[in-house]
């Protein structure tokens, strides 16, 4: 494909993500406000984010293993759908169950988005090649987590209200489903039957949600040492264990247990998880602390969350440009996991009247980290595994990540909870104040309706609460330092993924026919297509071209053209 084809097929890959980036981004800096106005607690913010991370977590694996076996096309417009109509009805919700129920619906649509959109781009890009384009997958990221945010606070501090975050995506995923049925051509696959395990679906899915639903609620509605516990973890583990054995007699398992023998995608999978617990469980509370620790309203608090996003954005563009260049990427990694746990350490040291010149700064470390490591995660992955199983490799290491951020947030929201509660006690006892005389519900306060001693109070108990949180993710994100360095460096492939699954086409149809198709030589293979043409005596430059037809062979090139590709030889 040339660099215009490849631009084309990525516009609608592009949008797509950017839609699932947007449908999310655009709640968090207004989340406070609607769990104010829906009369919620800090359980049902902490849910609204775990609902959508635990349906994304579990349906991350079954989207990519269904994307090795139809068509992948249909997938991800079928993930549009669903991602955008359950933002929209979860706009009408009026109590905060039914927010958290639309917004779980709408994480089976991002797990779509999540695994799909990489998918794709590994189709059309080859390993070597795709960190040219991270610029631009950094670019829609960047655009979509910080016009996220600043679009919700606008929208929330209008006259329209908050319930119009939740309908703005309708007209980009409309757009991103047009892009892509107009611009994303794909090799047709062979026919074959599907079988899908839904069994193994079932047990992963029952698994992971008992698990998840035990970190939400210990230490809450039970004790973390308590027959509740030791129900909800052995039931858990029961499950799955009786997954694994699923998968091992399963015909197409969802997660194929062969690939955990890959070095590569088991560390990546280790650092993966780090990396969600450390980065999701904190990022999403950032918004509380703007608004809560320091009275801000929804739209200015998406405007400060911006240095994160561009320090994200700057670090994965750079960093990208500079493994297709080099083809070394570990090296970027390990600096990524270093400063990602540095960032998380002074974020560790914020208060409710920490310079926001600071904290800018801080998040700006903790930004160029991320965007150093978090991605080529999955680029390391990718070039190890065989085109067959790139689907349900990809959407291992998204699995695994997702569930470290859903298990991140719970646990952490679960802290935030308590230790916020406690600090509030203890700050009004010191006032003079019954403390029920606040109220017993646990519903986040409203700042504006407190006496300013008492917002003080509550001021400076979320922010040392969540700077609290950072400090608890900084051990964390040291185990994606350990998992990286003992990554072994593999050289980046140079084929993409339809240029791997047409050769595969060839030689099932030489073995079937008996007779070897042409098969195309690629920029790797330049050497011998000089020499090629120079067993034509192809001696004058314009006759090149020529001399390349005349054996029957095409030089693969940033555009296309075969003369500027032999001439570079």
């Amino acid at each position: 494909m040339t660099h215009r084809e490849i631009l084309e097929s990525m516009s609608g890959i592009l949008l797509g993500m950017f839609v699932s980036i947007l449908a999310t981004s655009v709640v968090s800096s207004s989340l406070p406000r609607i769990i104010t106005d829906l009369h919620g607690a800090q359980s049902a913010f902490t849910w609204v984010v775990t609902a959508t991370l635990l349906t994304t977590t579990i349906s991350t694996p079954i989207w990519g293993k269904l994307a090795d076996l139809v068509n992948r096309k249909l997938l991800i417009q079928l993930a549009l759908v669903i991602s955008v109509v359950s933002s929209a009805l979860a706009g009408l919700s009026h109590t905060t169950g039914m927010l958290i129920g639309m917004r779980a619906l709408q994480g089976i649509g991002a797990g779509g988005l999540t695994a799909l959109g990489t998918i794709l781009i590994a189709d059309i890009i080859s390993p070597r090649e795709r960190g040219r384009y991270m610029g631009l997958m950094g670019a829609v990221m960047g655009v979509g987590m910080v016009g996220g945010p600043l679009l919700g606070g606008v929208i929330t501090d209008s006259t329209l209200g908050w319930r119009w975050n939740f309908f703005i995506g309708l007209p980009f995923a409309i757009a991103a489903i047009i892009v892509l049925q107009r611009t994303l051509h794909l090799p047709a696959r062979t026919r074959r039957t599907v079988k899908i395990d839904y069994l193994g679906a079932f047990l992963i899915s029952a698994g992971i949600a008992t698990l998840l639903l035990w970190v939400t609620f210990a230490g809450d509605k039970f004790d973390w040492a308590s027959w509740q516990t030791a129900a909800m973890v052995g039931g858990s583990i029961v499950l799955l264990a009786l997954a694994v054995f699923a998968e091992s007699k399963a015909a197409e398992p969802i997660l194929p247990l062969h690939l955990f023998k890959n070095r590569t995608l088991v560390l990546s999978v280790i650092a993966s998880i780090a990396v969600g617990i450390a980065l999701f469980g904190t990022s999403v509370f950032l918004s509380q602390y703007m608004q809560l620790a320091r009275g801000k309203t929804p739209t200015v608090s998406g405007l400060l969350t911006i240095p994160m996003i561009v320090g994200m954005l700057v670090s994965s563009t750079i960093s990208g440009q500079l493994i297709s260049r080099t083809g070394r990427y570990k090296r970027f990694m390990v600096a990524g996991a270093t400063i990602l746990t540095g960032g998380l350490v002074l974020m560790g040291t914020i208060h409710y009247d920490t310079s926001f010149l600071l904290v800018g700064l801080y998040m700006v470390i903790l930004g160029v980290g991320v965007g150093m490591l978090m991605q080529n995660l999955v680029l390391a992955t990718q070039n190890t595994l065989a085109i067959q199983e790139v689907g349900s490799g990809t959407a291992t290491v998204a699995f695994f990540r997702t569930l470290g951020g859903a298990l991140g947030v719970s646990a952490l929201g679960a802290v935030l909870a308590h230790h916020s509660t406690d600090l509030i006690v203890k700050g009004v006892v010191r006032l003079g104040i019954d403390p029920s005389a606040l109220g017993g519900s646990g519903a986040l306060p409203d700042l504006a309706t407190l006496p300013t001693p008492v917002r003080t109070v509550v001021e400076q108990a979320f922010g040392d609460s969540i700077a609290d949180l950072f400090l608890i993710a900084a051990p964390i994100a040291l185990v994606s330092l350990v998992a990286v360095l003992f990554l072994k460096e593999v050289p980046l492939g140079r084929r993409s993924g339809i240029e791997q699954r047409l050769e595969n086409l060839a030689a099932e149809e030489e073995a079937t026919t008996g007779a070897a198709l042409p098969a195309p030589v690629l920029a790797a293979d330049a050497p011998d297509a000089v020499d090629a043409v120079d067993s034509v005596h192809a001696v004058d430059v314009v006759d090149v071209a020529d001399a390349v037809d005349a054996v029957g062979i095409t030089v693969g090139s940033e555009d296309g053209d075969p003369v500027d590709a032999l001439d570079r030889r």
